[in-house]
């Protein structure tokens, strides 16, 4: 499952430079994250990282509208890097 930012989000920017797959950007008015390119750090690490590092509890959440299995998400990864 992809994540989401929600409005909570205070535009810190600590989550856009841990992504590594470059799936955050600033949108018009709080941070965004790409489904098409988040895997939740799968193939990178064992935890998102930006969930690590963002200052707000439950800031950065998973996105019910693009749930996804672990082996949905690797397998994205694989896609990404061929």
């Amino acid at each position: 499952m992809a994540l989401l930012i929600t409005d909570e989000c205070t535009n810190c920017d600590a989550c856009v430079a841990e992504c590594p797959n470059e799936a955050i950007t600033e949108g018009d008015v709080i941070y965004e994250i790409d489904p098409k390119l988040c895997t939740e750090c799968v193939g990178h690490e064992d935890e998102p990282q930006c969930v690590l590092v963002c200052p707000v509890d439950d800031c950065i959440i998973p996105d019910p509208d693009h749930a996804e299995t672990p082996e949905q998400l690797q397998a994205k990864y694989d896609a990404m890097q061929a």
